[in-house]
């Protein structure tokens, strides 16, 4: 589906009003690097629906707009977050680097924290992560310093995570059974972090695994 063009009457409406963060793709009809970007822009926008708008400005269609964003070039990239532009880029950009440019700006789930969130907690002794995975799936690999609790244990072993020595934090293979069981624990009175995206996301972060 193609990302839609907003207009200068639209801008502020649909831009710096969002409640989301709000991705601007400046670009124009008669600029090639601008249509090699079209397709990643779009990858992001499908990706990350409902939680990133997506919006195209056309510089000569806008011109007050490429001047008050001071536009040198395009394809410029631009984040909006909470009415006032955040960060931004230049020149022809994928998808990954786009998804890395907009991440921190992104709604997350209660309790989620990323993987470098955690290695960093982890290195300042202030978290522990708990492997939620099958004892077999944790003998195989699992995160440095991690201590292995089996999902359908949890709940009866909370005594167990309180007592580690810094605030725990569930991970399982791509996080989704984590984040049910840290919902389901939060609205117990019982809140637990969990690792956003699981081991997964971990390893694909090029984060230390520990295997026997």
């Amino acid at each position: 589906m193609p990302v839609p063009y907003v207009t200068e009457q639209e801008f502020e409406q649909e831009v710096l009003r969002s409640e989301l963060p709000v991705l601007v793709h400046f670009t124009a009809n008669w600029c090639q690097p601008c249509k090699i970007s079209a397709p990643e822009v779009e990858a992001v926008a499908r990706d990350l629906e409902g939680k990133l708008k997506v919006f195209k400005v056309d510089i000569d269609q806008s011109k007050r707009l490429a001047s008050t964003f001071r536009i040198q070039s395009v394809p410029t990239f631009m984040v909006v977050h909470k009415g006032r532009p955040v960060t931004g880029g230049q020149g022809v950009m994928r998808r990954a680097q786009i998804l890395e440019m907009v991440d921190p700006y992104l709604p997350r789930a209660a309790g989620a924290i990323k993987p470098a969130e955690l290695a960093q907690l982890v290195t300042e002794q202030q978290a522990v992560p708990v492997d939620t995975r099958e004892p077999a799936a944790f003998g195989r690999a699992h995160i440095p310093g991690a201590v292995n609790i089996p999902l359908e244990e949890i709940e009866n072993r909370l005594a167990e995570l309180h007592m580690l020595a810094g605030e725990p934090v569930l991970y399982c293979r791509s996080g989704d059974k984590t984040k049910q069981m840290s919902e389901k624990l939060a609205a117990g009175g019982m809140p637990v972090a969990f690792l956003e995206g699981g081991f997964l996301s971990w390893e694909g972060s090029l984060l230390p695994v520990e295997r026997p």
